[in-house]
């Protein structure tokens, strides 16, 4: 059964605190097509960000073989306590998710993350969970509207945020969700972002270290010409950065938003010998 969470926590004398992003989805039928689009397999354990009131806890622990839930408001225990005292293979973390040893929670079986994301810590938790030596095989994230769009943005619209993402996994929308779904209501609409992880990586690149010091430089001045940010940003000459532009087959006119990820990749083979 899912109780109103205004009334759930007001029973406990808690108060959603606007600092940590608390807005508490309760629409069944979204909790349900969240669990549905995790579509988890008899042999994948669940990390669940942000578990809130538990109820959607209470739904992927009734079908997981193993759920770790991470938390930083531990003002929640009893009310997460209590929904998931029937599920022995369930377990609440207090603590912030950007400090938990995530491969040490799963060291011997994959993994999916569910998560309801707050927008201001979004791109801080993606990185910590993409880059991590063993990430999950996918991610199922509510977010922002606006970020769910950086997410799935395609050349002439990138960012550091969409080309980090699609380096390591293949996003899209799977619903949007209104702002009446939440307690406390948002200003604005959500989105439900499925991220289905790269086994191997596609691209053909020295190593994400190289890559993504690459794709910082260019897109360090916005606005600017490749040349002109690469340039900068890697400290190369203009006889190097010609060359660098040469070797890759890519426009120095052009944008950072503008190019594909091949294109970031080819800069990064042609750059690397360079770099030190």
């Amino acid at each position: 059964m899912t109780i109103n969470p205004r009334t759930l926590l007001e029973s406990h004398g808690i108060a959603p605190k606007r600092s940590l992003g608390q807005n508490f989805l309760h629409d069944p039928n979204m909790l349900d097509k969240i669990v549905s689009s995790a579509a988890l397999q008899p042999d994948e354990a669940v990390l669940e960000v942000g578990p809130g009131t538990g109820v959607l806890t209470e739904r992927l622990a009734a079908v997981a073989p193993e759920l770790v839930a991470v938390e930083l408001d531990d003002r929640l225990q009893p009310i997460l306590t209590e929904r998931l005292a029937a599920f022995p293979q369930a377990r609440v973390i207090y603590q912030d998710i950007l400090s938990v040893n995530v491969p040490a929670l799963f060291p011997d079986r994959p993994y999916v993350v569910v998560a309801n994301l707050p927008y201001y810590i979004t791109s801080a938790i993606l990185r910590h969970l993409l880059e991590s030596p063993h990430p999950p095989r996918r991610l199922i994230i509510t977010v922002q509207n606006e970020v769910a769009e950086r997410l799935i943005a395609t050349p002439d619209d990138m960012s550091v945020l969409s080309v980090s993402v699609q380096y390591y996994g293949k996003p899209q929308i799977v619903t949007r969700l209104n702002p009446a779904l939440f307690w406390p209501r948002p200003d604005v609409e959500s989105a439900v972002v499925r991220i289905d992880v790269y086994p191997q990586q596609p691209l053909d690149v020295p190593d994400d270290r190289t890559f993504f010091r690459v794709v910082r430089a260019g897109f360090s001045q916005k606005r600017k010409q490749l040349k002109n940010s690469l340039s900068n940003g890697l400290n190369l000459n203009a006889g190097d950065a010609a060359a660098v532009f040469a070797t890759a087959e890519v426009d120095s006119r052009r944008r950072a938003e503008t190019l594909t990820l091949d294109e970031w990749a080819r800069l990064t083979r042609a750059v690397a010998p360079l770099l030190h």
